[in-house]
């Protein structure tokens, strides 16, 4: 009888333990709400960052691996030899060694967060194996030092020094609008920000969105698709946006050969330090093949050997700073700005423009980045490749966080940046570029940043639906400087093909909206026009007006007339309604497209590349959207352009083009409660 009692008692107090752990919730959730964004929800800080690895694979697996493989260096090995440049340059700057070390030195409160990343990329790829590519599966397992590889490759490589490593490989179009709008300028007295990054559509230049909530840690936002943490991202109290900026810490150094194995400097030879690599390359018919690539190495930093056997140096600033995903992890748990510009004073991002707004009113720019400390040279200067003979060259040290530009709170009541040099950031100016070092940002401005300032200074007190309205405004500032004397010239000068011309222009509102006709007649005209026929160059004491006027109103009319010709012969007509030939295209969806490029002074950037049919689809420009007002309660709107999805059969790839199309944006969900009521799918990965 005792037996069974006390048998009993076991079995209840097992039904007890099972019972209140069905009950206990889950350590990691993650909620996808009906635009595919996951909200994750973690215990622990761990917990939520291995729902942000499961969530990532499960709508971008392909390219999630695809991109850690690259970063490895063995691109080539899995897919083919085409890849064996991409490969030689990881290898060539020590990316796979670096990524070791970056990981092993990563803070101690970010590197559980990023073992947990990987295991939940690791836990979706062994739990959907039916859901993940043939040909990306031989990634598997993923690393911790593949991340940390992946970062290094996309901001310092691919980003920051492509252009002084090889042109053939750089991607045009990175690039971003930011706006913080103070107290004093804001209808509401609450401060604003507006995120708009710029960013080719495709590859390792794509947006994932995404909610991500844990202990002391509550953010809404977007990050490139591998990074573990939001580079990008608003909380209830504050948030931030990135730009690229105009800075220069990456150089390319001429050498001097005197042979194969020694160049020259300060009029001694010194040998190279050399290394061999060797290769897998998979052959068409899937075998592989070894390849052994020799790597230099001088002061200046790693070699690349040119096809007509000269040699240039690529020396870049800040690759041994490992703890960049941890600062921005900071940034998006602080809660005020004294701890905001804590996280900024780390100093472990590479490179961007940095726009801050919170709920105290506050609103911040700071150019963020590692700045070579140079003994010589101004911006053009440093622009062109540099003489690899003098020792005197090689800088050795970074600007601190002082030393940089920045701005707080300004009178203006006001910040922008659409990447243009920090001496813009407001008007009327307030840095001074004059006490900075002269090869710290060049002077120049252009159209776009330009039109933000025009539109934000000539309005005083700006309510949230006249920023969302900027911030859709497809005006040309082109239009503004130059078509009043065009017309005027085409008066002057007659001649019938202008003047017909002339007569689409002058009813043409000088937007790129979908119905807008002129716009393209003026694009073919604008891009024939050459800096020597522009009156008045651009002048860095008035930087909101210039360049403008036509120098040559005579040959003015003859570009337009050409122009006109051009137009008539490719289209059959002058009044051309700019959607018609501008589409949103993705996963079989089309819509009429809006925006343009913002080398016109648009600043709803749209970039466009001629299809098959000779119309043009969007292939980059506004990617992801965000703004918010820091009231009680919080107001936001949001955007991601191509959809949060890239993985084949996934209804979200492409789902949001039609807003775009719209110049429309949505609500984010941030409550659990209303992600709820727009539930489309709940895991307990």
């Amino acid at each position: 009888m005792h037996f069974l009692k006390s048998r009993m008692f076991a079995i209840l107090i097992l039904l007890f333990a099972a019972t209140a752990c069905a009950q206990q919730p889950p350590k990691t959730e993650v909620l996808w709400d009906t635009y595919g964004v996951p909200h994750v929800y973690g215990k622990s800080l761990a917990d939520m960052y291995y729902g942000f690895g499961w969530a990532q694979m499960h709508n971008h697996a392909n390219l999630l691996l695809q991109l850690y493989g690259q970063a490895r260096g063995r691109s080539a090995e899995y897919w083919g030899e085409k890849n064996l440049f991409r490969d030689e340059i990881i290898h060539l700057f020590n990316i796979p060694e670096l990524a070791k070390e970056h990981y092993a030195r990563q803070n101690p409160v970010f590197k559980s967060c990023l073992d947990a990343f990987v295991k939940g990329v690791n836990a979706y790829a062994k739990a959907h194996p039916e859901a993940i590519g043939e040909k990306f599966k031989q990634v598997l397992p993923i690393q911790p030092t593949d991340v940390t590889a992946h970062a290094l490759r996309v901001l310092y490589i691919q980003f920051l020094a492509m252009d002084d490593i090889d042109e053939t490989m750089q991607v045009a179009g990175r690039g971003s609008n930011a706006i913080a709008i103070g107290p004093s300028r804001s209808a509401s007295r609450n401060a604003m920000l507006l995120a708009n990054p710029h960013l080719p559509w495709a590859d390792l230049y794509l947006f994932f969105e995404a909610q991500l909530s844990g202990p002391g840690y509550n953010a809404y936002g977007a990050t490139l698709i591998g990074m573990p943490a939001l580079a990008i991202a608003f909380n209830a109290h504050l948030g931030w946006t990135h730009t690229v900026n105009t800075i220069d810490a990456s150089d390319r150094y001429t050498l001097q050969l005197k042979d194969s194995n020694t160049y020259m400097l300060d009029n001694k030879p010194v040998r190279f330090i050399q290394k061999s690599i060797t290769l897998k390359v998979r052959q068409d018919n899937g075998s592989l093949q070894s390849q052994t690539i020799a790597l230099r190495y001088s002061k200046q930093g790693p070699v690349i050997m040119g096809k007509k056997g000269d040699a240039y140096a690529v020396r870049i600033a800040g690759m041994e700073r490992p703890d960049m995903m941890y600062q921005w992890h900071q940034m998006g748990a602080a809660q005020n700005w004294a701890q905001f510009e804590a996280a900024l004073k780390l100093m472990q991002l590479p490179m961007f423009n940095v726009m801050y707004a919170d709920d105290a009113g506050n609103i911040n720019y700071f150019f963020a980045g590692n700045v070579p400390v140079r003994a010589q040279g101004n911006w053009d200067f440093w622009q062109q490749p540099v003489d690899g003979s003098q020792s005197a060259c090689i800088w050795q040290q970074t600007h601190p966080y002082k030393d940089l530009p920045k701005l707080h709170n300004p009178s203006t009541g006001f910040l922008q940046n659409a990447n243009d040099p920090p001496w813009t950031c407001t008007y009327p100016a307030v840095l001074d570029p004059a006490q900075y070092p002269s090869y710290m940002a060049p002077r120049g401005t252009g159209l776009r940043p330009q039109r933000a300032l025009n539109m934000i200074r000539k309005d005083s007190s700006i309510t949230y639906g006249e920023l969302v309205a900027d911030k859709y405004n497809t005006g040309m500032e082109a239009a503004d400087r130059y078509l009043d004397e065009l017309l005027a010239a085409v008066k002057q000068y007659p001649d019938t093909a202008a003047t017909r011309a002339a007569a689409v222009l002058q009813q043409w509102d000088r937007t790129t909206d979908t119905a807008s006709t002129g716009a393209l007649l003026f694009t073919h005209w604008f891009d024939k026009l050459k800096p020597g026929m522009i009156r008045t160059p651009f002048d860095p004491v008035h930087p909101v007006t210039t360049p403008a006027g036509l120098k040559d109103p005579a040959g003015a009319v003859k570009l337009l007339a050409a122009a006109a010709a051009e137009m008539q012969q490719q289209f059959g007509r002058l009044d051309v309604p700019w959607g018609s030939l501008a589409r949103f295209r993705f996963n079989n969806r089309d819509y009429a497209g809006n925006g343009g490029s913002g080398r016109y002074g648009i600043f709803r950037v749209i970039n466009y590349n001629e299809d098959e049919d000779k119309k043009y689809t969007a292939s980059g420009g506004d990617s992801y959207v965000a703004i918010v007002e820091f009231s009680k309660p919080l107001k936001a709107q949001v955007l991601l352009s191509y959809g949060n999805a890239t993985q084949p059969g996934n209804k979200h790839l492409g789902d949001q083009l039609q807003l775009l199309s719209q110049k429309k944006m949505r609500s984010p969900w941030l409550q659990r409660s209303e992600v709820m009521e727009h539930l489309e799918e709940r895991e307990t990965p």
